[in-house]
């Protein structure tokens, strides 16, 4: 126990120096250009956010021109909305005139928009009036709670649903909505007729059921309806009920991205200068590991994004959660970036690759943040986590694990990856990313069982593509994705499972024979299932639920027989097929990768062909 204890002690001493010598290096050679871009990405991330807190930034302001008298009971409407520029009544250059019973509009589309603009303006104005009615029952006589259902608990297409009735000393209305939208009106003594969605309402005309005259004006709104003081809330008056969309959270959490491409830029940059000014030569003669080496050089950028991460949580209001699932992305940005600074020739090959890393993890981690309020899918990004944590939502600890663990799977395996050909005949010489890829996953591959391990380390990453190709292809129909998703999967998988044992004969690390083939396939196979077991997790968030997630994830899981009372020697076998499905698909593209790179593609299309084959048998047997 002393010794570890030492040892690890020596470690920490050891990254610590490298630290502090990135950190004096990195610094001198900042000059003034690089240090405004990075004051310019910070401030920009900080406008991006203060402005999503502060209900955003009006695009939209004086958009549109509306002729009105000053004395007009629309007037304070008009001047309040940001929308709308209040102009005198004979300006020629407006798009609408309001008059004491009338509003006349231009017969244009901007016309249209302003008139549309016009009549939330006064909705939104007739909520402020109506909160500050001290009775609040006789402000708002109709409470809306509303409940969102899963898909499939949804009402079925043309049955009715009763929107509802409000009552009051204005009158009452009512509204039927086909479906998920029920319609209701609400009326009140002390300030006019409410609006509903999809009812009308008695006790005066309102922007919403104004029609157009003969004469081409349309009748002007009464300024006692309701609208959107509750906003996107589940809970309120009927007209302020609407589905909550969390553009603002979306665009906070998004903050939290900006600044990384700037890190990771400068990560990037230091890695490969090493490389091509041969500066990591001293390095790599000193007694030290290239693992030391690796995380002293990556940790002073680590702290950097858990501290700019910190900083926004704090600006926004989030709080532990929503840095805990920031920074794990953070470490992926670094990991990505690092592997690709040890790939690349030239910073013209590191642009494309930086550019890349973060094109395809801010598509990963924001488009399935979008569907926060609507499926499981949204887990599959972290940032969902930050959209709850501002909503001041609890998390649970598997939806927490099920959403940051591939992302740490991932990181981890990636740094693996680089630290690998973190040695002179790969970091000083020019050759192709394909080359270096491989001569990375040979690193690894020290005796037979290593293909296995690598056939299990893969799974992070076999996990986040098929979740990002579940989540690109949930809008579409289900006819046409499930098919694409089963294609998706063969190629995914048969990839992850081949590539190193191709890296390996490539390498010559073992014998072209038959006999080796089908040890190696059987190994990458084993190793395959096994990872793949852990996929489990999936369960607890929900996303088996899904279609597309059932799809992905049950031909190769566990339990897909569970509760049809069959017999457990069929429920064993149904439990071992996927690990004869790996076992043979590897062993085909063992044997093609023994024979060389062409036979190894030949082989690779066969085995996606037996895969599909495969997946498409349990889909129809699932039904």
């Amino acid at each position: 126990m002393t010794d570890l204890r030492t040892r690890l002690v020596a470690h920490a001493r050891t990254i610590l120096r490298i630290a502090r010598w990135e950190v004096s290096r990195s610094a001198g050679t900042l000059d003034r250009r690089t240090a405004v871009i990075g004051l310019v990405t910070v401030l920009v991330a900080g406008g991006i956010a203060a402005g999503a807190a502060g209900g955003g930034v009006a695009l939209d302001r004086d958009l549109y021109r509306v002729g009105i008298a000053g004395d007009s009971p629309y007037y304070d409407a008009v001047d309040q909305s940001s929308t709308l520029d209040p102009r005198p009544v004979s300006d020629p250059n407006v798009e609408l005139v309001v008059s004491e019973t009338h509003v006349s509009v231009v017969d244009t589309q901007t016309g249209r928009a302003a008139y549309a603009a016009f009549r939330d303006a006064v909705r939104s104005y007739n909520e402020r009036q109506m909160a500050r009615e001290e009775n609040r029952s006789a402000a708002f006589p109709v409470v809306v709670d509303l409940q969102y259902r899963e898909r499939d608990a949804l009402v079925p297409a043309g049955s009715r649903v009763d929107g509802g009735a409000g009552g009051g000393g204005g009158g009452a209305g009512t509204g039927d909505g086909g479906g998920a939208d029920a319609g209701t009106g609400a009326g009140s003594g002390a300030s006019g007729a409410g609006d509903g969605a999809g009812g009308t309402a008695g006790g005066g005309p309102d922007a919403s059921d104004a029609a157009a005259a003969d004469d081409g004006s349309v009748d002007a709104p009464s300024l006692g309806g309701m609208a959107g003081l509750f906003g996107g809330d589940t809970s309120g008056s009927p007209a302020s009920i609407s589905p909550p969309f969390p553009f603002a959270s979306l665009v906070l959490a998004f903050a939290f991205l900006v600044p990384m491409n700037f890190v990771i830029q400068a990560y990037g940059s230091s890695v490969l200068n090493e490389r091509i000014n041969r500066r990591g030569e001293l390095l790599l003669v000193a007694p030290i590991s290239p693992g030391d080496i690796v995380a002293g050089k990556t940790l002073p950028y680590l702290l950097g994004t858990v501290g700019i991460t910190v900083a926004i949580a704090a600006a926004v209001g989030g709080g532990v959660v929503s840095v805990a699932a920031v920074v794990p992305v953070g470490l992926l940005f670094l990991a990505s970036t690092f592997v690709g600074a040890m790939f690349a020739r030239s910073f013209k090959e590191l642009t494309f690759v930086t550019v890349t890393v973060s094109v395809f993890l801010t598509t990963y981690t924001f488009v399935p943040a979008i569907f926060t309020n609507v499926t499981p899918i949204a887990l599959i990004s972290p940032l969902t986590l930050v959209v709850r944590d501002l909503a001041g939502e609890s998390i649970p600890l598997g939806e927490f694990l099920f959403s940051v663990g591939p992302i740490l799977l991932a990181a981890a395996v990636l740094f693996l990856l680089g630290v690998g050909v973190y040695r002179e005949e790969d970091m000083f010489t020019q050759r192709p990313v394909p080359l270096k890829f491989l001569d990375a996953l040979d690193s690894r591959i020290s005796r037979a069982r290593s293909v296995a391990t690598l056939s299990a380390l893969s799974i992070p990453f076999v996990f986040i593509a098929e979740l990002l190709a579940i989540a690109v292809l949930f809008v579409l129909p289900v006819d046409l994705t499930v098919p694409m998703v089963l294609v998706a999967v063969a190629v995914i998988e048969e990839l992850a499972k081949s590539l190193h044992v191709l890296a390996a004969f490539e390498k010559a690390r073992f014998s072209r024979t038959l006999r080796s083939s089908l040890v190696l396939g059987g190994l990458s196979g084993l190793g395959f299932f096994v990872g793949e077991k852990f996929t489990a997790i999936a369960q607890l968030a929900g996303l088996q639920s899904l279609t597309l997630g059932q799809t992905a994830f049950a031909p190769s899981g566990v339990g897909i027989a569970g509760g049809t009372g069959v017999s457990a020697l069929v429920v064993l076998g149904l439990f071992l097929a996927p690990l004869v499905l790996h076992a043979v698909t590897a062993s085909v593209t063992a044997f093609g990768a023994s024979r060389g790179r062409s036979a190894y593609g030949v082989a690779l299309v066969g085995a996606i062909a037996i895969h599909l084959g495969y997946n498409l048998q349990v889909v129809n047997a699932l039904g």
